[in-house]
């Protein structure tokens, strides 16, 4: 007797069966899955358009590569005798020919190091994400300078900027995850970053501000008068007197930036350079008053969890806090961009992820 074959609105409604079975599986896994994350509800503000002073151009194609360096040479500072400084994902710190374009590595912070300064005597000072704040002496000894605050590890430190009075001020990016868990601090929206201070003439550290969103970049203003610290997931630079009557006191300087602000530098004439790390996220600001569907984000596995997308963006801001310049590469060349730093006539550029240090002419 033959088989008695299954008819195709058998076999349609097995495997509806099946894809209904498997989705089920995968909503309780993304429901019900642990993760790190403890993340609150915050109502994104709308991402300006990207019209106006915030229209799409290409002028960032006019920069050119200096070094290629290693991957990830997120900050860049000029060096007391006119070389290029900077430090990549495996713990060396660089020193670039600007001319030749020659690298020299000259110490290794065992660690991951971001912000870079030199301060008065002639050390190269270091924000380093798994280390703290160091110093690094000019036979490449590096010592810690600050690795804790009030009995507190640090967790990341990012970025950093002395002040004419010689303290140092610094971010703690999160303190809740480290550098390579970040997108864990996005999705979590919890302002555990903070604002540091360190005065080197007593060795002490203090927390000047706290509850940022991912503190991230950090610049004082000219006169002394302020400091201001990228909150990179709340899309704003904010400013807190240091002096005068309203010291202590913070405010926002720039606020709803149109993407990730990273690094800040401010150069001769007080326009604030900000590196824009990459666009808005619609998904990340859709999901902000919903701390459920960023749990549910958080257990995606890496590979197609949402990615910043490429695209370089750097704005120059006047001291009042309107948009001056704005130069953008829609083609991603230049992307991921941490700094933009007013050197030797034209801004340094460095990247989380890239491989080279670049520079372009100031506008």
């Amino acid at each position: 007797m033959a088989a008695t074959r299954p008819s195709r609105s058998t076999a349609r409604t097995w495997w509806g069966r099946a894809a209904l079975g498997l989705l089920a599986i995968v909503v309780a896994y993304l429901s019900c899955w642990p993760v790190p994350i403890r993340p609150i509800a915050w109502d994104a503000p709308i991402a300006p358009a990207l019209a106006g002073p915030f229209a799409p151009n290409e002028r960032l194609g006019d920069a050119v590569v200096v070094a290629e360096v290693g991957e990830g040479p997120e900050d860049v500072v000029r060096a007391p005798d006119g070389a290029w400084v900077t430090g990549i994902q495996d713990g060396r710190i660089l020193r670039i020919d600007p001319g030749t374009g020659d690298v020299q590595e000259i110490a290794n912070t065992g660690g991951r190091p971001l912000g870079l300064a030199y301060d008065r005597d002639g050390r190269l000072l270091v924000a380093d994400a798994k280390r703290g704040l160091l110093a690094v002496a000019s036979d490449g000894v590096v010592t810690v300078l600050v690795d804790q605050v009030d009995g507190e590890p640090l967790e990341f430190a990012d970025e950093l900027a002395i002040a004419p009075d010689g303290r140092v001020w610094f971010s703690e990016a999160s303190r809740r995850f480290g550098v390579e868990e970040f997108l864990m601090d996005a999705l979590e929206s919890r302002p555990s970053g903070r604002l540091i201070v360190w005065d080197p003439a007593t060795g002490a550290a203090r927390v000047a501000l706290g509850g940022l969103h991912f503190a991230n970049g950090v610049a004082v203003a000219r006169d002394g008068a302020s400091v201001f610290v990228v909150e990179t997931f709340s899309y704003r630079v904010t400013r807190m007197w240091i002096t005068g009557p309203r010291a202590g006191a913070s405010e926002p300087f720039v606020d709803n930036l149109p993407g990730f602000p990273d690094n800040i530098a401010i150069d001769d004439d007080g326009t604030m350079w900000i590196a824009i790390a990459a666009p808005r996220n619609g998904l990340l600001d859709f999901s902000a008053p919903y701390p459920w569907m960023r749990k549910m984000i958080a257990r995606l596995p890496p590979v197609v969890r949402p990615k910043p997308a490429r695209y370089g963006f750097v704005l120059g801001v006047a001291s009042n806090g309107t948009v001056r310049h704005n130069l953008q590469d829609p083609h991603g060349t230049w992307s991921m961009l941490t700094s933009a730093v007013p050197i030797d006539g034209g801004l340094a550029l460095g990247s989380l992820h890239g491989h080279a240090v670049g520079r372009i002419p100031l506008p």
